[in-house]
Order: C-alpha cells, then sequence, then structure tokens
C-alpha cells in the first residue's frame, strides 16, 4: 500500500491543495484548515449552508493563499498572518480562537451576499482532540474533530460499483489517499506508519451533506449519502474514511508505503466527524 495523494484545505470548506509532500504537524498537515469562515456571533461557516463555497479554487505557494472564484477578483492572503483582530470562534462545541483577516473577510461578504469574517488559528492556541479518542498533547485546526482523514482507492471503487453516475474522491474531502489495500480496510487499522511517521486510526468518519454537493456546481444531490447508507451505516450514521491523529512531526509524500501496525480494531465507538 502506498500513499496516492496527499490534500490541503487551506480555508475550511473552500477548495483543496493536492501536494506531493507536506509535512505533518500535531493539528494535521502544514496549512490545512488553518484558516475559518464565522459568522457575525463566531460560528462557523461551511457548504452546509453555503453552496457557493465549493466553488473556490485555491493555491499555495511561497508563504501565499491565492483564492479564486467565478466573478471575484484574485485574493492573495499570507498563510500565516502575524496579526489580526483576536476573537473568539466556535467549531461544532468547541470554542477557540482566531485572527481576524479585514481583506478576505470583505472579499468572502462580498462572495456569499453577506457578512462573514475570516479568521487564522494562531500557533500559541490549542484545540484540543476529544479526550475519548485523543491523548494528551493531542490538537486540531479548525477541521471539525481530527487533525487528518484518510480514504483508500478501494473504498471508493466499492461505492462507484454500486453508484449510477460515479463520483470523485474530493466528495469526501481526504487528506491521505492511499492505493493498494481493500476495500474499507482502513475501518480496521488502529495504528499505522506511512514512510517513517507513525499515525492512529482513532474512528470510522461519519458523513454528512456535504457529500452531495458537486464541487463544480455548488449543487446538492442525494448522492453518494443514500447509496452509502444503504452498506455503511452504523449507530444511524454513514461511515466512509476514517479519523487520523499522527503520532508526531515529520514529512510524508505521494508514494510512501502505507503499513498497518496492529491488529484490526472491533466496531467503532461513538459518533465521528468529518473534516469539511
Amino acid at each position: 500500500m502506498r500513499v496516492s495523494a496527499l490534500v490541503v484545505y487551506p480555508i475550511k470548506s473552500c477548495g483543496g491543495v493536492e501536494l506531493g509532500r507536506a509535512r505533518v504537524e500535531r493539528r494535521g498537515l502544514e496549512r490545512d484548515r488553518r484558516f475559518m469562515l464565522v459568522d457575525e456571533q463566531g460560528s462557523f461557516v461551511t457548504q452546509r449552508e453555503e453552496g457557493r463555497l465549493a466553488l473556490t479554487r485555491l493555491g499555495v505557494a511561497e508563504g501565499v493563499v491565492r483564492v479564486t472564484a467565478e466573478g471575484q477578483p484574485p485574493l492573495a492572503l499570507s498563510a500565516e498572518p502575524a496579526a489580526g483582530e483576536r476573537i473568539r470562534v466556535r467549531v461544532w462545541d468547541d470554542d477557540t480562537e482566531g485572527l481576524v483577516q479585514p481583506e478576505a473577510s470583505a472579499w468572502f461578504s462580498r462572495f456569499l451576499g453577506r457578512p462573514v469574517r475570516l479568521v487564522h488559528m494562531p500557533p500559541d492556541v490549542r484545540r484540543p482532540v476529544d479526550p475519548g479518542y485523543g491523548q494528551a498533547g493531542d490538537e486540531v485546526g479548525f477541521a471539525d474533530g481530527f487533525p487528518l482523514l484518510l480514504i483508500s482507492e478501494a473504498s471508493l471503487e466499492e461505492l462507484a460499483r454500486r453508484l449510477e453516475r460515479p463520483v470523485e474522491m474530493r466528495r469526501f474531502r481526504p487528506n491521505l489517499v492511499v492505493t493498494g489495500a481493500s476495500p474499507h480496510a482502513e475501518d480496521g487499522w488502529r495504528r499505522f506508519r506511512v514512510g517513517t511517521l507513525t499515525f492512529r486510526a482513532v474512528k470510522p468518519c461519519s458523513r454528512c451533506l456535504i457529500t452531495t454537493r458537486d464541487p463544480d456546481t455548488g449543487e446538492l444531490g442525494k448522492e453518494p449519502l443514500a447509496t452509502l447508507a444503504g452498506y455503511r451505516k452504523q449507530d444511524g450514521k454513514v461511515m466512509f474514511g476514517v479519523n487520523v491523529i499522527p503520532d508526531g512531526p515529520g514529512e510524508i509524500a505521494v508514494g510512501d508505503v502505507v503499513e498497518p501496525l496492529s491488529e484490526p480494531r472491533g466496531s467503532a465507538r461513538g459518533p465521528a466527524s468529518t473534516g469539511s
């Protein structure tokens, strides 16, 4: 088994950026979901309610995040801004902090036709992973709940076999894509190695309506959730992919060998969370 794709989503719920090599940090891949849109109350804004976010296209180069969308001028912002008003923000039930980026906030407010603010998570902020699944020191950026999401190509191929119209992997917004595994083999992993780094697969990922949003049009449909519900439902939730926590920092690359390190897990416990 090998890594076939590495993807980061610099702004939560916006377009992804494929990489050949990525640095792994405690919060996940470097640059992944370090920015987030919030409403006037500081609560996170995603494709669940704003389908136009699917139409954004992002790039990262030389410390700059670039955002484009039809009808808007290009936006460029520092990948690691040092300044900005510090405000309280919320991801689900987690209260944390972010630095407001005024120019980018105005850009997204125009794009969405409503007042929003773009915030960046500064390096001194610590948002811990749910202690029911993480260990002391585990943390996450603005992802829904976990630093990384892994899916095997075989799992998507199994889904495609059941769909009238196959969907692309980008519907599921993974960070790590693996080739050479059997369908849903990742469900059973507890610990695994990628290159020289080790990771914990802590639970399957429950999927939301974002997977039914066409990434090219922003429109909602019924698939692939309707089909997945027929064979991937557990405790009332549809599972696809696994949430992952790194054991430490380092680098991984497309082509790295992926090796499970422990006996398969039994049934998953508790609810799961997407990355969005």
